[in-house]
């Protein structure tokens, strides 16, 4: 079976991590030998310990997704969850430490004992796993292009920048609300959100954020408009959703459909807020593409892209492009010529 873009992408976060963990462990080894004891050895516990801890680590921060046998983790406070997660990396510490030793007493017969150099790393392996989750988990809250940005300062002061966006709302969410109820509602909500993050992944797109029954995802112009994913996207998410409609029908009694509208050109993006700070994005685009998905609703179809986005890319080999009427829009001198995007059969 062929991998798909996202799994090829987690495998190699998986296999960067691991190598820089290699490398500190090492080091670590290294450093913390005690008097007398061979420094390889000490290299060689730090790469094993690190094999033995850090992959199975780094595989489930990265991987936990896919874990649909765990919803109840999900449904943790955020305290319990962290809770939760530190205990299984300490069974797994204890265990990768204890492991290694033994293995290594075959060419270094020492018995295994809690010394200062086992509590040493056991200490460090913890503020390893600890200070890895605290960043996963703030990633995961903010969304990691979010947390890489705020940290690298890259938009404290407001740029202009090309993007692409790509707008996903749920049909007649009003009425589901009514016959589900909100708490039901938004569990549906929140499953129909993580197919829109597969498909986004799997496009290499970004969720900008949600905004009631909305997804907003973005691409930077460059990369999208190079292949093309971003008209791709609404319908790969059409069959991640469609793949769990019996998953969909056992919980809600339906599968939720949407629409979609695709814009693209100039946004200023910079930060705002005090206490609660996040990277907004202001500018005609967003609000084009937003009459765009109102103008979904009025004709009658479910994927819609201006000419403009259309004009600066191939359109992939498997959609076909059909020109609807114009669209005038507030604020445009000219309507804006618009096309219905639709899978060939």
């Amino acid at each position: 079976m062929k991998a798909t873009r996202r799994a090829r992408r987690e495998w190699r976060i998986i296999l960067w991590f691991c190598v820089a963990s290699a490398a500190i462990s090492a080091y670590f080894g290294f450093a913390a030998t005690a008097p007398g004891d061979s420094q390889l050895l000490g290299i060689a516990q730090g790469l094993l310990t690190s094999l033995l801890i850090a992959t199975p680590i780094v595989f489930v921060e990265v991987r936990r997704a896919r874990f649909d046998s765990l919803p109840w983790l999900r449904r943790l406070p955020l305290a319990g969850y962290f809770a939760a997660k530190v205990l299984f990396y300490f069974v797994i510490i204890i265990n990768g430490l204890i492991l290694s030793r033994l293995l290594l007493s075959i060419v270094d017969p020492h018995p295994v004992v809690l010394d200062a150099t086992f509590r040493n790393g056991l200490f460090f392996a913890i503020g390893m796993s600890v200070f890895g989750s605290l960043i996963s988990e703030t990633g995961r809250l903010l969304g990691f292009g979010t947390l890489k940005n705020l940290l690298i300062g890259r938009y404290v002061r407001p740029q202009r920048e090309q993007k692409v966006f790509l707008l996903i709302d749920m049909k007649n969410s009003t009425g589901l609300a009514e016959r589900l109820g909100p708490v039901r509602f938004h569990e549906l909500l929140s499953m129909f959100f993580r197919d829109i993050v597969e498909a986004a992944l799997e496009c290499e797109g970004e969720i900008h954020k949600y905004v009631g029954d909305e997804a907003i995802l973005t691409w930077p112009a460059g990369p999208a408009l190079a292949d093309g994913d971003c008209l791709d996207c609404a319908f790969i998410a059409r069959d991640v959703i469609a793949a769990r409609g019996e998953q969909y029908r056992a919980q809600f009694d339906v599968v939720p459909e949407f629409r979609a509208a695709l814009h693209c050109g100039e946004i200023v993006a910079g930060e705002i807020g005090d206490q609660r700070r996040e990277i907004a994005y202001v500018g005609d685009t967003l609000n084009v593409a937003a009459r765009l998905l109102d103008a979904a609703k009025t004709t009658g179809r479910d994927v819609l892209t201006s000419a403009d986005l259309l004009k600066s890319m191939a359109l992939p080999a498997d959609l076909r492009a059909e020109p609807l009427p114009t669209l005038d829009v507030r604020g445009r001198n000219a309507p804006l010529e618009i096309f219905a995007l639709e899978r060939r059969a």
